[in-house]
């Protein structure tokens, strides 16, 4: 039974608290012996952005495991360690079950809802009316469900006269945003995972797609044309020592190796000048920007022989179906919309987009990021629009049936424009919701320091545990995953459910509930009068997206994505009857594109060197990225699960090169500090030929990873680059 929507809107019986023993070894899919009749339900995994159906098996109403949707056009039967133990995180003992409020003497004390209701409006109020209304701001999260992310962002802009407010999207996927938008128009990641199976040629940039994201990995490996794999990283990755070819650049020469390749591909002749002339514009002035970038030119930038940089370019002239993706190796970069258009040109200029198998393809991050791009109401109005545009900001008042005046005429500060309005004194009041930036920000030691400049400070979370939380004035319990209903969007743009098969412990409530909450404490409950549950407010969603491009008014409801197994958007139906889309679909196969004159534009900078290189004092460069396919962001979640426990290693590590170690002195195991300009950490040292010499790893799962990272942006998405600082390494006493 994949649907039993119904089913679950109605709990049958007491939470159980007798799960079923795990399996042996690692503890993954043992199928429960005893279910009660009709009581497994599908659902969308809360991880990553891929996007997986879990079976969640029920007794008494309650989830107590899960296994994945045999029959499902993402994972297809397959799960990854995440999926398979993600109910075992809302088992923690550190969940955050009762409001906590800071007392006189600093510590955090249990209050009621209303204590913390009354005392979180009341201090917002106060200090709006104190340093004026933009003295507030809050950072929401791509892990909250659409129909959350849509409530945040009506609530804090139209309700609570808070016009700054970002998300943990713009760490991971601001940079691909931006580039979509210039180079096509809007936010359009064009393909369909089945573009993983279709390839003949696939180039990953920037990204360990077997450690990051499996499932999509499984799906490469489903490939039955004997596709070419070619990894640009400066790694050997999991991902590269599998590849068909593997290209380690520097750090940040990307830029000037995909300008080269171009430049090969026009000298060569091997480009589409039908698609380019049909369907694109500014190529004339593309070509002639590329001319300098020889392939003499990138070796000499990238480290790389020309031999290799020619042999790419011919497997791309080559290949019948190419396609090109990337992941945060592009995106946490400090030009990293332009390396995201430079992938976008190669695509173009040979045709491979709109086919089967080939495309210019961003893979997400988070589980709902593409939710919080489209419906969180931060940088851009509901549906892709422009807060500036005062046709915008009418379509939207008329959906939603309330005073224009309510909705602001200026974008809001991004994520590192409110860290900085802190730090000025700006920004005296802050709300967290499902993000733990003590962990994760960008030059972590500065953040922590700042917060407390802070007259308030609330976090929203699952966990009171979490880096972020511990130093909040006020920690509101938030349900997580599984406890709550929704719909998430993956990276193919799939609309799927999430739903309510745990009870959220103690008095722990949905961000939906929270956000009623807060609207009638503050007084604007009545605008939100029809956001009474989430699937009204999915409704209201797709109203927000009529006659845009990510248009989903031919879904009919929560029970018809169940049904369709998800469905991308956009789907306006046929006719007026939504009836039952394709399975895949994928964007731009008439060649036209969202721009004003439906041409995809070929865009270009001059390539310039990262603010921060090594040098005498630092002589190594630092990357950071995913450590294992068991671990996830800061591990708030995943450092629950003894079984997720086992695949990784319990503390940081720093991969090292052999002559590296040799220069410092140190074996495998051996303790030694790494100093940056902003901070020192410990780890023990991996040999291995993994990194370069003159290059040095670490996992971004740790909590103090962060305390070296360099705060770099992107001009254009001020997404923050966190692949590449200097430091020092010494043996530590």
């Amino acid at each position: 039974m994949s649907g039993n929507h119904n089913l679950l809107r109605r709990w049958q019986g007491p939470m159980t608290r007798e799960l079923l023993q795990k399996p042996a070894a690692f503890g993954l899919g043992k199928v429960p012996e005893r279910l009660v009749p009709n009581a497994t339900t599908r659902m969308v995994c809360g991880f990553c952005s891929t996007g997986c159906s879990l079976d969640a098996h029920l007794v008494d109403g309650h989830a107590v495991n899960l296994t994945p949707t045999a029959v499902h056009s993402v994972n297809l039967g397959m799960a990854c360690p995440k999926g398979w133990e993600a109910l075992t995180p809302l088992e923690a003992a550190d969940r955050a079950t009762v409001p906590l409020l800071r007392d006189e003497r600093g510590v955090l004390r249990p209050v009621s809802w209303r204590k913390a209701m009354e005392r979180f409006c009341g201090e917002f109020r106060r200090i709006q009316e104190t340093h004026g209304p933009d003295s507030v701001a809050w950072l929401g999260s791509g892990q909250i469900t659409t129909e959350e992310l849509a409530f945040l962002g009506a609530l804090g802009k139209f309700g609570m006269g808070i016009r700054h407010g970002d998300g943990n999207t713009r760490q991971c996927m601001a940079s691909s945003v931006v580039a979509y938008k210039q180079a096509f128009g809007f936010d359009a990641p064009p393909f369909t995972y089945a573009d993983f199976e279709q390839s003949d040629v696939i180039v990953l940039v920037g990204s360990n797609l077997a450690i990051a994201h499996p499932i999509l990995w499984q799906r490469v490996l489903r490939n039955r044309n004997n596709p070419q794999i070619v990894v640009l990283d400066p790694r050997t990755t999991e991902t590269a020592s599998a590849a068909t070819l593997h290209l380690p650049l520097g750090p940040k020469s990307d830029l000037v190796l995909l300008y080269s390749l171009a430049h090969i591909l026009i000298a060569r002749d091997w480009v589409d000048h039908g698609f380019i002339s049909k369907s694109t514009s500014g190529y004339d002035a593309f070509r002639k920007f590329v001319a300098p970038f020889t392939p003499d030119f990138a070796a000499g930038q990238s480290g790389l022989k020309v031999e290799v940089i020619e042999q790419l370019a011919e497997m791309i002239h080559n290949g019948k179906a190419v396609s090109f993706w990337w992941t945060m190796g592009v995106n946490q970069g400090h030009e990293a919309v332009r390396t995201a258009q430079a992938i976008i040109n190669l695509a173009l200029m040979t045709g491979n987009i709109g086919r089967p198998g080939t495309g210019a393809n961003s893979i997400t991050g988070q589980c709902n990021a593409m939710g919080s791009r489209l419906f969180s109401n931060t940088t851009s109005l509901f549906g892709g629009r422009d807060f500036e545009s005062a046709d915008d900001r009418r379509a939207v008042a008329d959906i939603l049936n309330l005073s224009v005046d309510r909705i602001p005429d200026t974008n809001s500060l991004a994520y590192d424009e409110i860290v900085a309005g802190i730090r000025e004194g700006r920004i005296k009041g802050l709300w967290l919701v499902g993000t733990n930036p003590s962990h994760s920000w960008i030059h972590q030691g500065e953040f922590n320091e700042l917060i407390r400049n802070l007259e308030f400070f609330v976090v929203q979370d699952m966990y009171h545990s979490t880096e972020t939380a511990q130093r909040a004035d006020l920690m509101l319990p938030a349900a997580g995953w599984g406890e709550k209903e929704g719909t998430f969007i993956n990276s193919e743009r799939r609309f799927g459910v999430i739903k309510k098969v745990r009870r959220p412990p103690g008095e722990a409530m949905s961000d939906f509930d929270i956000f009623r909450l807060v609207a009638h404490f503050w007084g604007c409950g009545e605008l939100f009068a029809d956001w009474t549950t989430p699937e009204r407010v999915f409704q209201i969603v797709k109203q927000l997206s009529a006659g845009r491009p990510c248009d989903i008014t031919g879904i009919r409801d929560y029970q018809a994505l169940d049904d369709c197994g998800g469905i991308q958007w956009p789907w306006c139906g046929n006719g007026g009857d939504a009836g039952n889309p394709p399975t895949e679909r994928r964007l731009f196969e008439d060649g036209r594109f969202f721009t004003e004159d439906q041409r995809a534009r070929f865009l270009v900078e001059t390539p310039r060197p990262p603010g921060e290189v090594p040098d005498s004092q630092f002589p190594w460069i630092l990357l950071t990225g995913r450590g294992t396919s068991a671990q996830w962001h800061t591990q708030s979640r995943t450092s629950k699960s003894q079984i997720l426990q086992k695949l990784y290693p319990a503390g940081l590590y720093l991969e090292l090169n052999p002559e590296d170690a040799a220069r410092v002195g140190v074996g495998t195991g051996d303790r030694v500090r790494i100093t940056s300009r902003r901070g020192s950490i410990h780890a023990s040292v991996f040999i291995t030929s993994t990194v370069r010499p003159g290059q040095v790893f670490l996992p971004m799962h740790y909590p103090q990873v962060n305390r070296l990272t360099y705060a770099e942006f992107d001009p254009y998405s001020r997404q923050p680059s966190y692949k590449s600082c200097a430091v020092r390494i010494d043996v530590a006493n």
